[in-house]
């Protein structure tokens, strides 16, 4: 069966970042690749101001079939955004080294925004701003849901990944030995087996 997904990457907005592991996918599977306008490297858009853009831009590619999100740091507290607004339009979800809109306090997560402004001194000051707390309502979302976590991750550590695991009622969490941070760019090879059969 043919399928649509949708590739949400981080903060660094590249919509090249999920490529590898996209290419890997069966080619007859619909593929869209998002970049985020003025965050990390990519130009602004007028349209785009603030981080419920970004969920709008999401929102706009969603038509009447039923979609997969594959998502990884950043762009899994959009994802989880879209799978609680569209429940019914959201088929599966991957999350890859998230926050997903929960609490990072109290699991280790290092301070990432230093270096970001450093990295991308020209992105908007919006995406620094807190995300929503959507603790006391992910439990909502019961599509399956692949979780996948480094193990050398400062920016999401395992505990994130667990926290997520028990509050979502249908997810399985996949720990990547020396994962880090871009596992899901630099070593595909890694865990394609493991989306694939999420997807199917």
């Amino acid at each position: 069966m043919n399928r649509r997904l949708l590739f949400l990457p981080g903060a660094g907005a590249d919509p090249a970042f999920w490529r590898p592991l996209g290419d890997r996918l069966p080619a007859t599977w619909e593929k869209v690749y998002f970049g985020w306008p003025g965050l990390g490297a990519q130009p602004t858009s007028p349209t785009v101001n603030c981080q419920a853009d970004l969920v709008r831009l999401v929102e706009a590619e969603i038509g009447d079939r039923p979609v997969d999100l594959l998502a990884q740091s950043m762009g899994g507290a959009i994802a989880l955004q879209i799978a609680l607004k569209y429940p019914k339009k959201v088929r599966r979800l991957v999350l890859a080294v998230t926050s997903g809109g929960v609490d990072m306090s109290g699991v280790g997560a290092a301070d990432w925004r230093s270096d970001y402004q450093q990295a991308f001194p020209q992105s908007a000051a919006w995406m620094l701003e807190p995300w929503p707390d959507l603790t006391n309502e992910i439990a909502q979302i019961t599509q399956p849901t692949l979780l996948l976590w480094g193990d050398r991750d400062p920016i999401s550590p395992i505990g994130v990944g667990e926290r997520l695991a028990e509050l979502l009622p249908n997810a399985v969490l996949k720990v990547i030995p020396q994962g880090d941070h871009g596992f899901v760019s630099d070593r595909p090879e890694a865990i394609v087996d493991d989306i694939l059969g999420h997807l199917m």
